[in-house]
């Protein structure tokens, strides 16, 4: 693989651009690298989440999950590219139905909380709906693989699925939403 990033102060991004794969450049503000900078912060979250002590079934998913999303950043840096395709799409409906179902069914809404790892899954969820939204925005002006966007759509449930597993593992509740509750004095 060599050295392809033996030197990182390049200085070429201080006018307001960085450089896309293909070598054009966009500024650092345009919708493409919105999309590609939220896809960066949503698998540096879920980075975070896999320093906690979480079951193995679980690490497993998340790694493969972080390898799909660096590609998917590459997918987006590279106009025209395509990277993640319907079988990604299908591999994380799978993993959403398996973990799911040893889960109670919900009859009410849960609040993102309950354990570290847990709640950690729901900020990764959020991230991934911002990444989502970045991804819909800007195939208003460019093209975007649809399985790219269908692929944090699956995502963003896993992640709600996870947060739920996460909390059982740790033998807790999921956190109910609760519409009548005393208001605070």
């Amino acid at each position: 693989m060599g050295h392809r990033l033996s030197k990182i102060v390049t200085r070429t991004g201080d006018a307001g651009t960085t450089g896309l794969g293909d070598g054009s450049r966009v500024p650092k503000d345009s919708p493409r690298i919105e999309a590609i900078g939220a896809v960066d912060e949503l698998n540096s979250n879920l980075g975070l989440l896999l320093a906690e002590d979480l079951p193995h079934a679980v690490v497993d998913c998340l790694t493969d999950v972080q390898h799909d999303l660096f590609d998917l950043g590459g997918e987006l840096s590279i106009p025209g590219y395509n990277a993640v395709s319907d079988a990604h799409v299908d591999r994380l409906e799978s993993a959403v139905e398996r973990f799911n179902a040893d889960l109670k069914p919900l009859k009410e809404f849960i609040l993102p909380a309950g354990t570290r790892a847990a709640s950690l899954a729901h900020v990764a969820r959020t991230v991934c709906r911002r990444a989502e939204r970045a991804l819909v925005r800007l195939a208003q002006t460019d093209v975007v693989n649809e399985p790219a966007r269908k692929y944090l759509n699956r995502l963003s449930d896993l992640m709600f699925v996870l947060a739920r597993v996460l909390n059982r593992s740790a033998e807790r509740e999921d956190v109910l939403w609760r519409k009548e509750r005393r208001d605070a004095d």
